[in-house]
């Protein structure tokens, strides 16, 4: 392991200082998943990292989704999992099982390491205070909702008492309906509706690559009009598409900043916030 003295210590603390200034007090919103929710290790660092921010005074909301265990446990029931364009066709019966395991097992499980990490946490799903509201996407899909518009009523008062909100990207109608609603949507709307600083959406790969083959063609940076033009040219294409379109469709809700991020790599979360060299792609809006 490596070690360092007090004075290399002190100055790390001293170069983040800039960016410590920069987020705090200011909203952070965090879409998690993948590879960073299955591997136990990377999930003990992302709460890490989180609470860390919390300390400092950074405002984090944290989004998650689950899609991993939802497939499992739909397989342990004997439910086959169905998708149309790479989303879930959700049933009546799949929504009260994405209920049980978004808003049940994965949020308070969440909340729990967020505590035991030295954090105040509380777990609410969109369904709670009406946060998401949602109507049906598609009928070929089911209940998977197409978000109408974002109460931040929940949020704002869990901020304001000091309580790291972790919300479960599930939504309802006025009908009492629930909805399956997909996480990087979820977290862009909510981050817009909030007008937050910052939304990170965490991913499995390095970011956005001018090679989706080759992890060393990563762009750094780009802005707006870059990020249309790549989309538009095809470098852009699959499933990051709707993943950049977030971001996009962020930015322009009132979001300063956002950025695609190799949730892989351990700690990479301070890595973005607190150090020039960031661990994704970041799409530049308005700098505050």
């Amino acid at each position: 392991m490596q070690s360092f003295t007090n004075a290399e210590r002190a100055e790390v603390l001293t170069q983040a200082l800039p960016y410590i200034k920069r987020y705090t007090g200011k909203i952070v919103v965090v879409k998690y998943g993948g590879n960073a929710m299955i591997n136990e290790q990377l999930k003990q660092q992302v709460m890490e990292d989180i609470v860390l921010l919390w300390l400092i005074g950074v405002k984090v909301v944290l989004v998650h989704g689950g899609g991993p265990e939802i497939s499992d446990l739909m397989k342990r029931l004997g439910k086959q999992a169905e998708f149309v364009d790479g989303l879930r066709v959700t049933d009546k019966e799949t929504v009260d099982i994405v209920q049980m395991v978004l808003a049940g097992k994965i949020n308070k499980t969440l909340v729990n390491l967020l505590e035991m990490k030295g954090g105040r946490a509380l777990g609410i799903s969109g369904m709670d205070g009406r946060l998401i509201e949602a109507r049906i996407k598609d009928e070929r899909l089911g209940y998977v909702g197409e978000v109408t518009h974002i109460h931040t009523r929940p949020i704002l008062d869990l901020l304001e008492k000091g309580y790291i909100p972790v919300v479960s990207t599930l939504g309802c109608d006025r009908h009492g309906n629930a909805y399956n609603i997909n996480g990087d949507t979820a977290a862009a709307r909510i981050a817009g509706a909030l007008q937050a600083q910052r939304l990170i959406l965490m991913t499995d790969i390095a970011g956005i690559l001018r090679d989706r083959d080759d992890p060393s063609s990563l762009i750094p940076e780009m802005s707006l009009e870059d990020a249309q033009l790549l989309i538009g040219s095809g470098v852009v294409s699959g499933g990051m598409i709707p993943k950049l379109e977030c971001c996009i469709d962020a930015i322009h809700a009132g979001v300063k900043n956002a950025v695609i991020m190799d949730g892989r790599i351990p700690h990479s979360i301070l890595m973005e916030l607190l150090t020039d060299e960031g661990a994704g792609t970041w799409i530049k809006g308005e700098e505050a």
